[in-house]
């Protein structure tokens, strides 16, 4: 009977133990506040506008065990219906950023639009902690969808930048950056501003190496909390 009570207590401390390193282990998904989507929508620059692409990075994260949080894509959008210009910058708190191995790739807006932020093809995961193919892989996505200056602003002008506010998948252009900050374009080093897509399609984008992917961020707040300004 003492035996096996002991072997009872033993395996209680086991799981417990195993409990507690779980939680106090090393960061993980819990704990992400920043991921580059593992898969776009699959209808090229056809997000379903703004509020579709929020929900597929809430989506993408509850999936990973991080859905209690808001979360919201790095995009801009063209002034529409009344609406002024919406800045990719202005929709995603105030951070720092996280993403899903616990490593800080910014730690405000102003640091991740600098030189200091630590963006790159090695930090910026998938929400599965996956590394994003880039230049040199099979095949390359490192075009990642954003309709940004170097600012983090809707760049001035009158083109298309957007894919007419995330709803196309055919006529129009967007704004990419390179999460491998490698590549063409204006400028080739840019995690948000690179260069400007052939199309809207998924074909047009997958030619100049991208899958429709965008950049996920945490605002901070809680799901239940409604959504974040724009």
């Amino acid at each position: 009977m003492k035996r096996i009570a002991a072997v009872w207590s033993v395996a209680v401390l086991s799981a417990v133990c195993l409990a507690f390193a779980v939680s106090a282990g090393a960061p993980g998904q819990s704990q992400m506040s920043f991921f580059i989507a593992s898969v776009g929508p699959g209808d090229g620059a056809n997000l379903g506008g703004l509020e579709g692409a929020d929900r597929h990075c809430q989506s993408l994260a509850a999936a990973a065990g991080a859905g209690g949080r808001t979360w919201r894509a790095y995009l801009s959008a063209a002034p529409s219906g009344g609406r002024g210009a919406v800045h990719a910058r202005d929709r995603i708190g105030s951070g720092p950023w996280l993403n899903a191995k616990g490593v800080q790739v910014a730690a405000s807006v102003d640091d991740l639009h600098s030189d200091n932020n630590k963006l790159s093809k090695e930090n910026s995961l998938s929400e599965k902690g996956e590394v994003v193919n880039g230049r040199g892989d099979q095949p390359n996505k490192h075009d990642i969808l954003t309709g940004a200056g170097l600012d983090g602003r809707l760049p001035p002008g009158e083109g298309d930048m957007t894919c007419r506010n995330w709803t196309s998948n055919g006529e129009g252009s967007a704004m990419l950056g390179h999460h491998d900050r490698q590549g063409g374009g204006a400028n080739p080093t840019s995690w948000n501003s690179a260069h400007a897509s052939k199309g809207c399609s998924q074909a047009n984008l997958r030619a100049t190496g991208g899958d429709g992917l965008f950049y996920c961020f945490a605002t901070g707040r809680s799901a239940a909390a409604g959504p974040a300004g724009r």
